[in-house]
Formats: C-alpha cells, sequence, structure tokens
C-alpha cells in the first residue's frame, strides 16, 4: 500500500500481552505475608486489601522466584529474555487488527522504565517482526505510568507530518522490581509491592481512515512536587518513591488540564462519554472522579482494569482503552488521563471517525 500526504492520525489497532496471571489473595498469603513482620505485616496486610487488585501478572512471579535480593545485573539481563515474547504478542495483534503490514510502519516506538538493554526492544523487535531496515525508531525511558501518552503524540505527529503508519509498545516487568524487606515498615514500598504488575500494550496509528482520530495531547508538569513520585536505581533493582500526597496535586491540576483540553475543541466534560484514566491506584481515581465531577459509573473501565491486571505502569492507560472501545456501544469522544514522575499529568483527546 502506498502511504502519502498530510491527514489525521487514527488509532488503527490495539494489541495486549499478559504473562501469567495470580490471585491477589495468593500473592498475599504464599509470599508477600512472609515479606514483612511485626507491625509492617499489619500494615501490609491492610494495603493489599484495600489495594483494589483482584489478579496480577507477572513475568518473574514471586511464587516461583524471589527476586528480592537480585542484583540489578540480574533483573535487567532477565528483562529482555522475559520482554521480548510479551511484546512481540501485543505488537502482532495490534498489526493484524489494523491490516497494516510490518514492513509498512515508517516508525517504532517503545516505552519502558522497568528495563534497559541495548539492542533493546526496539531494535530486537523491529528484526523479529519484519520492520523495515529503514524505520525509525524511538525508545522513551523512565517516564513510567504516564509514557503512553506522550508517546502516542509522537507517533500520531510523525503519521500527521509524515502520512506513514507508526507503531508504539509500552512494555513493563515491574515484577523485576521487587524490593528487600526492610527493617522498618516502608509504606510506599509496601504500596508499590500491592499493586505493580507486568504487561504489554502496542497501538498502531495510520493516517486517516475510520478509528479513534487522535485529536491533541496536552500535559501539565508541577515540579514543585518533583520528590513525590520517583523511580530511583539501586544496587538491588529499581525502587519506587510514591507520596500519598500524589492525589493532593492531581486535585490541583487535573480540572484545568481537562477544562483547557476539551475548550480547545469546543467540548465539556459533559460532552466526553468515555474516561481512559490511569488506576494509579483506588485515590487516584477517586480524585479524578470529584474533581471532574463525573457521572458514578464513568471511571468502571479504569476500576475494572485495576482489579483484573493491577497497575501495569505505561500500558495501564491503553488497557483501559481497549476495554472502552471493546464495549458494545463504544464511546464517541475519549478523554486518556496518566499522571507520573515530575509530577506531571497527561491528556490525550480522542474522537470517533468513520472515514478519516
Amino acid at each position: 500500500m502506498a502511504w502519502g500526504g498530510t491527514v489525521g492520525a487514527v488509532v488503527a489497532g490495539l494489541g495486549t500481552s499478559f504473562p501469567p496471571q495470580a490471585d491477589q489473595d495468593t500473592l498475599w498469603r504464599d509470599y508477600f505475608e512472609k515479606h514483612y513482620t511485626g507491625a509492617a505485616q499489619s500494615l501490609a496486610r491492610r494495603i493489599f486489601a484495600h489495594s483494589g487488585v483482584r489478579t496480577r501478572s507477572a513475568a518473574v512471579s514471586p511464587l516461583l522466584e524471589d527476586v528480592s535480593g537480585w542484583s540489578t545485573e540480574r533483573r535487567m539481563r532477565r528483562y529482555q529474555v522475559e520482554a521480548m515474547p510479551l511484546g512481540k504478542e501485543a505488537v502482532a495483534r495490534a498489526l493484524t487488527e489494523s491490516g497494516v503490514a510490518a514492513d509498512e510502519i515508517g516508525l517504532f516506538a517503545v516505552c519502558s522504565c522497568t528495563g534497559y538493554a541495548t539492542p533493546g526492544l526496539d531494535i530486537m523487535l523491529a528484526r523479529d517482526m519484519g520492520m523495515s531496515p529503514s524505520v525509525q525508531r524511538l525508545f522513551v525511558g523512565h517516564m513510567g505510568c504516564y509514557a503512553a501518552l506522550p508517546g502516542l503524540g509522537a507517533v500520531s505527529d510523525f503519521v500527521a507530518a509524515r502520512g506513514r503508519p507508526a507503531l508504539l509498545l509500552c512494555a513493563e516487568l515491574t515484577s523485576l522490581h521487587i524490593q528487600p524487606p526492610g527493617a522498618r515498615a516502608d509504606t510506599q514500598q509496601i504500596v508499590a509491592h500491592a499493586l505493580f504488575s507486568d504487561a504489554a500494550a502496542a497501538v498502531v496509528v495510520r493516517p486517516g481512515g475510520r478509528g479513534y482520530a487522535v485529536r491533541e495531547v496536552a500535559a501539565v508538569t508541577d515540579t514543585s512536587t518533583a520528590d513525590h513520585m520517583t523511580w530511583e536505581m539501586t544496587d538491588l533493582g529499581f525502587r519506587m518513591g510514591l507520596s500519598p500526597r500524589v492525589p493532593n496535586v492531581l486535585a490541583l491540576h487535573v480540572r484545568g488540564l481537562v477544562d483547557g483540553l476539551l475548550g480547545r475543541h469546543g467540548l465539556t466534560v459533559a460532552d466526553v462519554d468515555g474516561w481512559a484514566v490511569h488506576p494509579g491506584g483506588p485515590r487516584i481515581l477517586s480524585t479524578v472522579e470529584e474533581q471532574l465531577a463525573l457521572p458514578p459509573d464513568a471511571l468502571d473501565a479504569s476500576k475494572a482494569t485495576l482489579a483484573a491486571h493491577g497497575n501495569c505502569s505505561s500500558p495501564t492507560v491503553l488497557l483501559v482503552l481497549d476495554a472502552l472501545r471493546s464495549r458494545p456501544e463504544p464511546p464517541r469522544s475519549i478523554v486518556m488521563l496518566a499522571f507520573g514522575p515530575g509530577l506531571t499529568l497527561y491528556a490525550t483527546l480522542l474522537g470517533w471517525d468513520e472515514a478519516g
């Protein structure tokens, strides 16, 4: 197929992939309960019980392998082994649904903050999936949970400017970064251990056609709260810092970000019938719901994704999008929201386009 011209960017295919799943109660009983002692155990029990997570996936399951004492080098070597098949499956599904051949992809962008290797997923998957040697590549690392949205913005801009299809892959293996138990109760680590999960999600964006058009990507960063969410490289993997004040910062900025995005397109919150909000945790979702004054069922897809898959970092908002578009009556307009280090809020407006 010949591609060319300057047209809008449309989501043409979306594929997801998950490693083996485990029940949250089983993870607690057979691993994490033994991971903690004393006051830390009591605190962890409460946090796990109120996490909103029912099942999670792990490429390296703590029920089979305890990675908490592994060196960062050992974790990184395992990352490439486990991430390749996960990413390949998600990419293959997205390409198949889109009807775009691998060798037609002009830009291949990969988002991942849980592992690093060179040559990385972008190079190895481009080779294994049959992409052209001339394909352009972009690797986005350490943006964390919101990375899918700037990634989607980058591939959409490429499509609109070049008139060629592009592919975005988000792949995260948070299971590789379980931390060793500390001497004291570390609430931030317990929350991370209770929420995070593994997944991959891929999106094909093409010039025009029937599907969700990417109308705009917007962001706001509050650098005065940069210490509220961190992802620190240590000798024992990557350590999550997650302040309980994050929802308070979201409360300050989310309404202004969303109103500005929608207003530029002549819309209001009431005009949006689909909300793909990154389920960073129950308090994140309740904060967004309150600040935007959303109906009680508006975030059902996000809550269901959290329950079924946990917080998978960058792929998660794409999992929520997949759930929305799979409904018997998919929404016509969708606002995607995701949050991460910075502290950064990203928003994307999608609108259904019959003809492109």
